[in-house]
């Protein structure tokens, strides 16, 4: 079933309008009709089944038949901090772990990122990131849709390390096993994953200051895009998002 995401909606039995990007993928490119079933989620993370029972230049009106509380969310709360990379990677890094629970995604400025793009770039950039999470929340029937942030320095991050649970610094110079480092109390949880050339040897103290444990994804080096997919499927296997 298509599922939209909508900011306010009524209950069961009301009728709720469609406008702008979202009538026009529903007419032009899924080709929907009157008596067609789709779902909308609002910002309270609840699904509404609704029917079709309209189409005009207007938009597409329906008719909210059941509702129920989203439950495709992970239990865990996972802010990715990963080092700007080049090209359009940082698209597929956006895309897949928006697609595998990551709750938000803040691309970081690091010494050895080599894509430092001026800030009218970074600024169009994040628009682009932020459809591409969208496109990936309804594809992937999340319950929210995750805020992929502006582009930040590192140490610009730091204040905001200690409202995280936990802090996993993935490093490639080693660290513990993630089993480890996870509890069941850990419910807000920042990782960080470094650019192509990794990360300054300072970086990690900086990062270690500031509460961060260093952890390992095993003996083998991963690229720099595929890290974060990694580490994320591992935090939801150990957390028992994957069941």
């Amino acid at each position: 079933m298509d599922w939209f995401f909508v900011d306010n909606i009524g209950k069961t039995g009301d009728t709720f309008l469609i406008t702008g990007e979202d009538a026009l993928h529903i007419t032009k490119s899924l080709r929907m009709s009157v008596g067609e079933v789709l779902t909308l989620c609002d910002s309270n993370k609840n699904e509404h089944v609704c029917k079709i029972e309209h189409i005009n230049s207007e938009g597409v009106l329906v008719r909210i038949c059941t509702t129920e509380e989203c439950t495709h969310e992970p239990s865990i709360r996972v802010t990715l901090y990963f080092a700007l990379t080049k090209g359009d990677k940082p698209e597929t890094v956006i895309q897949k772990c928006v697609e595998l629970g990551v709750s938000q995604i803040v691309p970081v400025l690091t010494d050895r990122c080599v894509s430092r793009p001026n800030r009218a770039s970074a600024d169009k950039k994040s628009i682009r990131y932020n459809k591409i999470a969208l496109q990936a929340a309804m594809q992937s029937r999340r319950g929210i849709i995750p805020k992929v942030k502006p582009l930040k320095d590192l140490k610009a991050v730091l204040p905001e390390l200690s409202s995280f649970d936990k802090i996993i610094l993935f490093y490639e110079g080693g660290g513990e096993p993630l089993r480890s480092l996870i509890t069941p109390e850990d419910k807000n949880i920042a990782i960080f994953i470094g650019p192509e050339g990794g990360f300054e040897e300072r970086e990690v103290e900086l990062l270690i200051q500031n509460g961060a444990k260093t952890a390992t994804l095993g003996k083998r080096i991963l690229r720099a895009e595929t890290a974060p997919l990694a580490a994320l499927s591992a935090l939801m296997f150990h957390t028992g998002n994957f069941e």
